[in-house]
């Protein structure tokens, strides 16, 4: 099991992934946004995505969980 987290305070601007989703390593999950740029969030392990934790235009604090891959 591995938990994707955020990296710093950002808006979620887009989710990729859906909730039972197989991704593989590398794919993008979730696009941040943050002082106008735009941050690609990756899956760091290949797998079926059990949870999203977040959905477009929440806010989301470093170290909040933003998706589970089993």
């Amino acid at each position: 099991m591995t938990e994707v987290r955020a990296e710093m305070v950002a808006n979620v601007w887009k989710v990729v992934a859906a909730e039972g989703e197989e991704v593989a390593d590398g794919d993008t999950l979730v696009i941040l946004e943050s002082m106008k740029m735009e941050i690609p969030v990756l899956a760091e392990d290949s797998g079926k995505v059990t949870r999203l934790a977040v959905a477009e235009g929440d806010v989301v604090q470093e170290g909040d969980l933003i998706a589970v891959i089993e």
